[in-house]
C-alpha cells in the first residue's frame, strides 16, 4: 500500500505561498499539500477503481453545477490555501459564485485563497480513517467549509459533516446524499459508486 510521505522544512525555513507554488509547478509529477506548521505531504497517485469513482462523484457535481450555475467546480489536482496557512486539496470541491468571483486573477491561477463552500474526500485504498475525519475537522470545516462528505468504498459508508453539528453517518450505499441548503436540489445516489 503507497502512503503518503511527510517532509520537515524547518532546516529550510517555511516557503512562502508564492515558493510553494513553484516549487509545486518544479515538479509536476508529485502531489503535494501542505500543513499549517510547513510540512509538505507528498502523497501518491490513486489507483483504478478510486480515480474512476471520483470521476463520477465529480461528473455529477459538474452536471448539477452546469444547470443551476451557482458556483464552480474543481477536481482533486486543486489545492487551496486555506485561512490557516495549510494548502490542501479535497477530492471534489464547490465554492459559491460571489466567493470565487472575489478573487482576483492571479489568485484564481494559483492556490486560490479560499476555503470551499463544499468538499468531498473519497476514501482511496492509502487513506486512514482516521487522517480524512481529522482533515475535515480541522482543515475543512474549521476554515468555512459549509458542507462535507467522507465517501468510503471499501466499508460502503459515508460520513456527512457540517459546521456545529454531529457528524451523520450513513452505515449503507444505499443513500442518496443531498446537498441541503449548501448545493441546492443536489443529490448524489451512493449506488452510483458500487
Amino acid at each position: 500500500m503507497l502512503e503518503n510521505i511527510i517532509l520537515s522544512t524547518k532546516s529550510l525555513g517555511s516557503f512562502s505561498d508564492e515558493e510553494f507554488y513553484n516549487f509545486c509547478l518544479e515538479n509536476p509529477d508529485l502531489k503535494f499539500e501542505r500543513t499549517t506548521t510547513g510540512q509538505i505531504i507528498i502523497m501518491p497517485n490513486t489507483g483504478g477503481n478510486t480515480g474512476r469513482l471520483n470521476s463520477e462523484i465529480n461528473f455529477q457535481l459538474y452536471g448539477w453545477n452546469k444547470k443551476i450555475q451557482l458556483g464552480e467546480v474543481f477536481d482533486s489536482s486543486t489545492a487551496f490555501r486555506l485561512p490557516n496557512t495549510s494548502v490542501r486539496s479535497p477530492d471534489a470541491a464547490w465554492v459559491e459564485k460571489s466567493r470565487w468571483e472575489a478573487l482576483n486573477e492571479k489568485e484564481q491561477k494559483q492556490f486560490p485563497p479560499i476555503c470551499p463552500d463544499f468538499v468531498i474526500e473519497l476514501r482511496s485504498e492509502s487513506d486512514s480513517l482516521k487522517d480524512l475525519d481529522k482533515k475535515i475537522q480541522e482543515e475543512w470545516l474549521a476554515n468555512g467549509c459549509r458542507l462535507a462528505w467522507l465517501i468510503d468504498p471499501q466499508s460502503e459508508k459515508a460520513l456527512i459533516y457540517s459546521p456545529n453539528q454531529a457528524v451523520e453517518e450513513v452505515s449503507s450505499f444505499d443513500y442518496t446524499l443531498r446537498g441541503a441548503d449548501v448545493l441546492p436540489n443536489f443529490e448524489f445516489n451512493l449506488k452510483d459508486l458500487k
